[in-house]
């Protein structure tokens, strides 16, 4: 095993702290560097990385996931070996600066939204268009609604925007109480609620917008919709590294991303500026996912027609988990093509969806019981911002 030299235990450490900001509380919307819950950081000259971290209570129910984000993250910084993760409980002192910076979000908070500090946000997104990033998007909201949950899509691909036709889902967007109602379909014993411009253009007629009003398009899916409780926010992403993807950062810096590429090693590299752009903007990247991976015909044969291992290289390269590897198959476009999403059905291409949504919602993102950590604290913050505010 080598060692860190002492020269370079400063970067790190650096490089560590930057890494942390991508840790963010789900309550309060903030990184757990800003709320002052690192305690110390310590590298040992081996490279092994020792954190401590102070939570609001010693009870929390946060504490597991709050452990594995912070190894995740700082286990995948070149030059670290190993991460120890120690909590402990907040002073006096601490905890009225913690309150002090979670009133201040709640004032001024970039977007508030309907949604509950509960909802887990995942962006997928893409380096490059064509991969089947909307295709994913819509069949992993499917096999995690037919788990019995609540998933809304919001179809950020203002200009492209493909979610309608893919879900099978046609109307219009009406307005209860200066609220967007989001159109909503029915998955097994689960439901999927979508807002996208499709609902308000036609799907032949183009968008001519670009940057901040684009952003402004998004910003009002997230504070002008009633989405009601959602277990999961399925962000579908324009391609590329542009205005929507770093607007989304500021406007909800809660959000997890999900990188979407092909086998191809082109691909791959240009994926791979969709998780960078991710991780600059302090959002935690949570796996990649493969799509497109080998044709295997009715004789059994397997063709790469993309090429091969752009998924795990790209995961690699990332330091997250390769989630998934979706096979090439007509079924998934003339699917889409008729608004029936392959995950809606049964055999290997459902199978490959249900095993994703599977791996998200028990590993990389499960739900979160926060009842006893940051939302009572979340909860007495916005009384008291109401209180000053009447």
């Amino acid at each position: 095993m080598g060692t860190t030299p002492e020269n370079a235990v400063q970067p790190l450490t650096d490089a560590i702290r930057s890494a942390l900001r991508s840790v963010v509380d789900p309550e309060l919307g903030d990184d757990i560097v800003e709320l002052g819950m690192v305690s110390s950081v310590e590298v040992a000259a081996d490279g092994a990385v020792t954190i401590d971290v102070a939570l609001t209570i010693a009870g929390c129910p946060l504490r597991g996931q709050i452990r594995k984000d912070v190894a995740d993250r700082v286990g995948s910084l070149p030059g670290v070996t190993a991460v120890e993760v120690r909590t402990s409980v907040m002073d006096a002192d601490t905890k009225r600066a913690v309150m002090d910076r979670a009133r201040s979000k709640a004032q001024h908070r970039a977007v508030p939204t309907d949604l509950a500090p509960t909802t887990r946000v995942l962006a997928v997104a893409s380096g490059k268009g064509g991969v089947g990033k909307s295709s994913v998007t819509v069949n992993l909201a499917v096999a995690l609604a037919r788990r019995g949950l609540s998933v809304g899509v919001l179809d950020a691909d203002i200009w492209g925007f493909s979610v309608p036709r893919l879900l099978g889902m046609d109307g219009e967007l009406r307005a209860e109480s200066k609220k967007i109602v989001p159109l909503e379909r029915s998955v097994g014993a689960g439901r999927i609620t979508v807002v996208s411009m499709g609902f308000l253009a036609g799907e032949e007629s183009a968008i001519m917008w670009r940057g901040l009003i684009l952003n402004r398009a998004v910003q009002q899916f997230l504070e002008d919709v009633r989405w009601g409780p959602l277990d999961y926010l399925l962000v579908d992403m324009p391609p590329g590294t542009g205005d929507i993807q770093m607007g989304l950062a500021r406007m909800l810096p809660r959000t997890e991303v999900l990188v979407v590429t092909t086998p191809a090693l082109a691909a791959q590299k240009v994926a791979s500026r969709a998780a960078d752009m991710a991780r600059k903007g302090h959002l935690r990247v949570v796996g990649v996912v493969e799509n497109m991976t080998a044709f295997v015909c009715d004789h059994g044969t397997s063709y790469p027609l993309f090429g091969e291992g752009g998924g795990q290289r790209l995961a690699d390269d990332v330091g997250v988990p390769l989630l998934g590897a979706i096979p090439l198959h007509v079924d998934v476009a003339a699917g889409g093509d008729v608004g029936r999403p392959v995950a809606e059905g049964v055999g290997p291409l459902a199978d490959a969806f249900c095993e994703l949504a599977r791996r998200v919602a028990e590993e990389v993102a499960p739900l979160l019981d926060a009842g006893g950590c940051s939302a009572r604290l979340l909860q007495a913050v916005e009384q008291a911002v109401a209180t000053a505010d009447s």
